[in-house]
């Protein structure tokens, strides 16, 4: 089931499908890239993601730490962020 989102600006409201899935209009310039989904309570928050992150943090990133450490440690920190934030907007 296929269900066309209503868009203003860039903004759109969409629905899932019968299979969990959810389809962004091509009109908010997000195709082709990735992006995290953060669950936060009632709604999700999106981040586009860079083509290439280490090239993107280029030299300024020195860590010991692992590609998977870093990464469920931003994890971690961007869902605890999100949820604060919505608690704050009696959203959740």
């Amino acid at each position: 089931m296929r269900v066309k989102p209503y868009s203003v600006g860039k903004m759109a409201i969409v629905s899932v499908d019968d299979r969990g899935r959810l389809t962004i209009p091509k009109e908010l310039g997000v195709r082709g890239t990735r992006v995290v989904i953060i669950p936060a309570g009632s709604f999700f928050v999106t981040i586009p993601l860079p083509d290439s992150p280490l090239q993107t943090a280029g030299g300024w990133l020195k860590t010991d730490k692992s590609r998977k450490e870093l990464k469920e440690t931003a994890e971690k920190i961007a869902s605890k962020d999100a949820i604060e934030r919505a608690k704050r907007r009696n959203q959740v």
